[in-house]
């Protein structure tokens, strides 16, 4: 090989790398300017968690947050295990400019994740009605509605808020509404990782600079024990109410 034959290879060579080192450098200065950044959150938990700080002590403590099922909703019986959330039928409507009427016809899971929101923004140090009219997404997951269900075995009418109160398509329009955002509104229900597809979602649109904030999570309040009859007669429902994911020992959910 000739001298002049070695020194084109190896400006290809040096070439191809500069090219790449290029390519990585850009890769470094994109994800310096990524422009998601978590700046605030808010829960509510089975086992009484109400906080971010609750959620972690339960954690750091390994506290089973299973329990039976709950006395408030109106459920028949039942000797059943699963994690339920307390006082879901404790709603300050006034503060949201909902008349009792129709508080009574929403969702438990509409009125749940409005509580949230606001609790998140102010834990951001956001006023939550500072956000009026400006670019900021809502990005809900959730897992199906019941509650119109619950509402007709008791007998109670949602008459003229039947259709919002229930659809799930008005859980993220309900926050966006409710604040007066006009960035995208969007419920999302994938099953088990609704909420995780809620919060990849809201990071796209972030990026993409459809909003300039984003609240992302989901939402599951079981109105009726409907879903454990249904697992029940499918024999899927794990013998001591726990998931036990990923373990030899799951035996249901």
């Amino acid at each position: 090989m000739s001298n002049e034959e070695k020194l084109l290879g190896y400006l290809k060579k040096v070439t191809l790398e500069l090219h790449e080192t290029k390519q990585r450098l850009r890769d470094v200065e994109s994800a310096g300017s990524d422009p998601v950044v978590v700046v605030g959150m808010g829960c509510r938990f089975p086992g009484g968690v109400a906080s971010p700080e609750d959620l972690w002590r339960l954690l750091a403590d390994g506290v089973d947050a299973m329990g039976a099922f709950p006395t408030d909703r109106g459920w028949e019986g039942g000797s059943g295990v699963g994690g339920f959330v307390d006082g879901m039928a404790d709603f300050d409507a006034g503060l949201f400019g909902i008349s009792p009427r129709e508080a009574l016809a929403m969702d438990p899971q509409q009125r749940l994740l409005l509580e949230v929101v606001w609790e998140s923004l102010e834990r951001a140090g956001i006023a939550p009605l500072s956000l009026r009219g400006l670019p900021v997404g809502v990005f809900a997951g959730t897992n199906g509605q019941d509650y119109p269900t619950a509402m007709a075995l008791a007998g109670e009418s949602m008459e003229g808020y039947a259709s919002t109160g229930s659809s799930g398509s008005v859980l993220s329009g309900r926050v966006s509404y409710t604040l007066g955002l006009e960035g995208p509104a969007v419920t999302v229900d994938t099953a088990c990782s609704s909420s995780l597809v809620a919060m990849h979602l809201a990071a796209q649109s972030l990026r993409a600079g459809e909003c300039d904030l984003a609240l992302a999570g989901g939402v599951t309040v079981m109105s009726t024990p409907g879903a454990f009859v249904e697992f029940d007669k499918q024999g899927g429902l794990a013998g001591d109410g726990r998931c036990k994911a990923f373990s030899d020992d799951a035996d249901g959910t």
